[in-house]
């Protein structure tokens, strides 16, 4: 059964300012609240499995965490895995790091996976994951060293260690994608699914 907007508050299951930026900018009425989650731990757990599964599975953990504490609500969990074949990316924890990371995807397409799933009362509704598809130019050592001086401590803040808003656009020769994929949160196939289940007008 379809119920109104005012019925059927919305919890975002996120710390994320991209992903709160997103909801904002489309007009959404939410709260958020960043999931209580041992990421590395649930991964650990599907150790060879497909990075969208990898994502998807993170994406419900998160909005069902979250909905324990909204059981009224419709919770939207999130997550992304970047994967190159089969080997699935972290954030850096260094600049050596990172610039290994830089150099492996250099020349090669690599893939933005972004999950989303709903939650409700405990249970997931839904589930999503669409990609975006990232072709790096033939890097240099030299040019990566100049970059990541340049760049500085946000390299650590992504796990590709660039921001395609900022100088990591420059690491690019093709992008196959949506923004909002890119960013980590795939807003028509949620605004739709919103639409369908009642939670906003339309």
């Amino acid at each position: 059964m379809s119920v109104s907007a005012e019925q059927v508050p919305l919890v975002l299951a996120s710390s994320s300012p991209f992903r709160r930026m997103l909801m904002q900018n489309a007009g959404l009425t939410f709260q958020a609240r960043a999931a209580d989650i041992d990421e590395r731990r649930i991964e650990a757990g599907l150790e060879g499995a497909a990075p969208d599964e990898v994502a998807l599975t993170l994406a419900a953990a998160k909005a069902m965490e979250v909905s324990n504490h909204f059981p009224d609500a419709i919770v939207i969990g999130s997550d992304q895995t970047m994967s190159l074949g089969k080997r699935v990316y972290h954030k850096p924890k260094s600049r050596q790091e990172a610039k290994e990371n830089l150099l492996s995807l250099s020349g090669k397409t690599h893939r933005l996976n972004s999950a989303i799933a709903l939650a409700r009362g405990g249970d997931v509704l839904w589930e999503h994951v669409s990609h975006a598809d990232l072709t790096v130019r033939t890097l240099s050592e030299e040019y990566v060293d100049h970059y990541l001086d340049r760049v500085g401590e946000a390299v650590f803040s992504s796990v590709g260690a660039y921001q395609l808003e900022g100088e990591g656009i420059q690491l690019f020769s093709r992008i196959d994608g949506d923004y909002f994929t890119i960013l980590g949160l795939p807003m028509l196939p949620l605004l739709e699914k919103l639409r369908q289940l009642g939670a906003i007008r339309g």
